[in-house]
């Protein structure tokens, strides 16, 4: 086993810069949850600083030096009553997007266990 960060793994700063454009990408191709997507790209600065919100989550969470600003799970997520079909597409598109990145399998599945980890957090509010 790698003795590198989870952040590592992910490809650093440029690696996740590229997997949170390619999640993000993704969700808006996704039927099932595109409707809470899409609109954000009517608002390129707004729609700039969601990616840039991304980004630095994923980073703080994987050991990188990005300090996450944004709001917590519960209160991003609030009064959008997500439920399983949506949370569930928004994990497929995280899973395949680090797939087609080449992201290893143990790696994939700790960043399935991140996701279930905030399950309670985005679900449901």
């Amino acid at each position: 086993m790698s003795s590198a960060t989870l952040y590592e793994r992910l490809g650093g700063e440029s690696g996740i810069a590229a997997l949170v454009d390619d999640i993000v990408e993704a969700h808006m191709q996704n039927p099932t949850i595109q409707a809470r997507y899409l609109p954000t790209q009517d608002d390129p600065v707004h729609f700039e600083e969601l990616k840039g919100h991304l980004r630095d989550f994923l980073s703080a969470g994987s050991g990188g030096p990005a300090e996450y600003r944004g709001r917590s799970m519960p209160e991003a997520h609030r009064g959008m009553n997500i439920g399983e079909a949506e949370y569930m597409a928004v994990t497929d598109d995280i899973l395949a997007v680090l797939d087609r990145h080449g992201v290893d399998p143990q790696t994939r599945q700790e960043m399935l266990g991140i996701a279930y980890s905030l399950k309670d957090e985005i679900m449901h509010l």
